[in-house]
């Protein structure tokens, strides 16, 4: 009897597939952006004081929901020390921890270290990509581009210390290019098209040099999103299935075609 309910309760916790588990995943999804707006809302000055015993209350209602589930998949765990030394087991105790950090240090030293730890309830949002299956998608995509964009920043990397070197000897010191890390910085900034505006070539050359590495910045963002794109394309084709009636592209996980209705075959 005791290993029945477990078992359901595993199937609706750690199950996605059946309605139960849907159920459970969505409600948790809407108790976890509520948890985080709660704390955005909580950091406006003018609301978080005036409101202060309110918001309280809530973190209080939202620590017990979540260590209620935390205990729950803890107990139901076929290797529960496997889930909690886990990368989720530890986000879902660190989500919690801080209110209950907020308990055991009431002095008014420690007020400034407890705000820093609840600041940690943030982290809550990071569980939300669990339960979207385009999740697994969009983490395929980008470990199949991480050489590429890797080898594309590095290249970046070397061409601005380059530049930052060139804008240093047309500049000097005058400008506010003091130094190579000084102008290094500039032509991150110029670069990625910020544009801060706390240094400005002067000179001549200086402003060539500028106008180059401008529009060299737009070509530039461009390519790592080509990439990106490249790799969630193929990512998204590789999780699709074909019907062998109407030929009509449908997701991997469909039974029937979403055009003609008939039955795809594996």
């Amino acid at each position: 009897m005791k290993d029945n309910m477990k078992q359901k309760l595993f199937t609706i916790v750690f199950g996605h597939d059946t309605k139960a588990g849907k159920l459970f995943d969505v409600i948790l999804l809407y108790l976890i952006a509520a948890s985080v707006i709660t704390v955005i809302i909580e950091s406006v000055p003018t609301i978080g004081t005036f409101y202060q015993q309110f918001f309280w209350s809530l973190e209080i209602i939202f620590t017990i929901l979540f260590s209620i589930e935390y205990l729950i998949r803890i107990y139901i765990s076929p290797k529960p020390y496997k889930y909690i030394f886990s990368f989720w087991g530890l986000l879902d105790l660190v989500s919690i921890l801080p209110t209950y950090l907020s308990f055991l240090f009431l002095g008014y030293h420690y007020l400034l270290v407890i705000r820093v730890f609840r600041l940690l309830r943030v982290f809550r949002i990071l569980r939300l990509s669990k339960f979207n299956k385009e999740a697994g998608i969009i983490l395929n995509a980008l470990k199949a581009s991480y050489y590429k964009i890797s080898l594309f920043l590095l290249a970046m990397f070397f061409l601005t210390i380059i530049l930052g070197t060139v804008m240093y000897v047309l500049e000097g010191g005058e400008t506010g290019f003091t130094s190579i890390p000084q102008s290094i910085y500039w032509a991150i900034v110029t670069i990625t098209t910020v544009g801060y505006g706390d240094i400005v070539p002067a000179t001549i050359l200086g402003k060539v040099v500028s106008s180059f590495i401008m529009l060299l910045g737009y070509a530039i963002i461009a390519v790592p999103t080509g990439i990106m794109v490249s790799a969630f394309n193929k990512q998204s084709y590789t999780n699709t299935s074909r019907c062998n009636s109407c030929d009509h592209i449908n997701s991997i996980e469909a039974k029937y075609c979403n055009n003609c209705g008939n039955k795809i075959k594996a």
